[in-house]
């Protein structure tokens, strides 16, 4: 769908220089997704693994973060060996709703309601990043949170439309469940992509 070069707003690599990687194509259904326009895989243009690598080659930084929509949808290996032969860490955002490709520096497992994840997530994230929408999620990112591995980091995120409502809750909850940590959307602070 794009592709663009920016801080990384989010997570664990929060702060880091990135070149994202956002894949057209989204089955999840999210209601509050920012960037419902890479929903329909069929109007954005098919790009070479070739041309997507050497848009990231311009830019100093030599992490890659691919997203979406939902990037697992694809198989990742191929474009993964490649960045990570050019000198790349690889990162990627995905619900796990698809099964698990790609060669990986660090995986951001955010689950989402409306579509279970793939079984074979848990294994293989390295971070869940739970958003809160209503206090009904902090139910929903503990069951996840029994899935993943022992070292799996585990974020806390207010959803942007409601952050000024979620926030407290999160951070009270934090507080009394510290094996959380909070996730804020610094790129929409800073009014950058």
């Amino acid at each position: 769908m794009e592709a663009f070069y920016t801080l990384q707003g989010e997570g664990q690599h929060s702060g880091k220089a990135a070149y994202f990687i956002r894949l057209g194509g989204c089955e999840v259904g999210c209601h509050w997704c920012d960037v419902k326009e890479s929903w329909d895989a069929d109007i954005h243009p098919k790009t070479s693994i070739e041309t997507i690598v050497q848009g990231a080659l311009e830019y100093p930084g030599r992490l890659a973060v691919i997203t979406g929509g939902e990037p697992l949808m694809y198989n990742l290996d191929a474009l993964t060996t490649q960045l990570k032969a050019e000198g790349f860490k690889t990162n990627i955002e995905t619900s796990g709703v698809y099964p698990f490709t790609g060669h990986w520096d660090w995986v951001c497992f955010s689950p989402k309601k409306f579509k279970t994840p793939h079984p074979d997530i848990y294994q293989n994230a390295n971070e869940l990043k739970a958003i809160i929408y209503n206090k009904s999620d902090f139910d929903f990112a503990e069951e996840h949170a029994a899935l993943v591995k022992e070292d799996c980091t585990l974020l806390l995120q207010p959803e942007w439309s409601k952050h000024e409502q979620m926030l407290p809750l999160i951070i009270d909850y934090i507080k009394d469940n510290p094996k959380w940590k909070m996730s804020l959307q610094t790129h929409k602070y800073m009014n950058i992509p």
